[in-house]
């Protein structure tokens, strides 16, 4: 009988497979990784080669072996949802991102145009869209993904493997997180919002004082003008909005390990 290679022992093994469903939980939700724009063989070998990386570092204390597939498949789903916690407040953030474009396409009059979204593979909102990736730029240029992986190394000497458990002050951090999605949306939208409801009114004191103009063939290109001007020309104020919720995300990560660890 030949040994398991590269691993010593079947315990180790076990080991290793819990570590690749947490790192595989991170990188689910990451909005770069996750949805449907990369193909899953990129997935697995991306979360493989950082699982390879990151093993002999991690200061790992092995588990009992499990004794039947039940036990195994259990621990297995809990370290995924510790990997996939730790990610859920970016996946927030891009919520935000799009609820802002749902907002501004429905004010400029794009509610009935729906394009394939290539980062979820399903139908969204052209603005959506279009604000979601701008968002991943952004993401990607400030390095925020290589948080996440520091994250991982990190995890381990937070809440040891097996040893998490929900708690009701992390469902109650989640609850107070997910509202950030109106909070940030609202915020990132408010510019374009401001600008087309004066530009409503505007059109509404025209139509009191010409009847005889035909306001709706003039407001749908109007809107759809000014929403792209007023979007152009407070781009910067949107990006410094991500740039400072991208930034929160480490200290939200530590209140969310300090909430993990006495979970566990």
């Amino acid at each position: 009988m030949f040994p398991l290679l590269p691993f010593p022992s079947p315990v180790e093994v076990v080991t290793f497979a819990l570590v690749l469903s947490r790192v595989a939980g991170i990188f689910a939700a990451l909005p770069v990784f996750g949805g449907q724009r990369l193909p899953a063989r990129i997935k697995v070998i991306v979360v493989m080669m950082v699982t390879l990386a990151c093993f002999p570092a991690l200061a790992i204390t092995p588990l009992a072996m499990p004794t039947d597939v039940f036990t195994l498949g259990l621990l297995l789903f809990r370290e995924m949802a510790v990997g996939l916690l730790l990610a859920f407040i970016t996946q927030i953030l891009f919520a935000a991102v799009e609820f802002s474009g749902q907002i501004i396409g429905l004010q400029m009059g794009f509610s009935i145009s729906q394009i394939l979204d290539p980062t979820m593979g399903n139908q969204a909102q052209i603005m959506s869209v279009m604000q979601t990736l701008f968002a991943t730029l952004l993401f990607l240029s400030l390095n925020a993904h290589h948080l996440f992986i520091r994250t991982i190394v990190d995890s381990f000497n937070v809440i040891p493997l097996g040893g998490w458990h929900m708690n009701g002050e992390i469902i109650s951090f989640l609850v107070r997180r997910t509202t950030d999605v109106f909070v940030i949306g609202v915020r990132l939208a408010a510019p374009v919002m401001v600008s087309l409801l004066l530009t409503s009114v505007a059109l509404g004191v025209m139509a009191r004082a010409f009847p005889q103009m035909n306001i709706f063939m003039i407001s749908m290109p109007l809107n759809i003008g000014i929403g792209f001007l007023v979007l152009g020309l407070t781009l910067t104020v949107f990006f410094h909005v991500l740039e400072v919720s991208f930034g929160d995300i480490k200290e939200q990560i530590n209140v969310l390990f300090r909430l993990m660890a006495k979970g566990g």
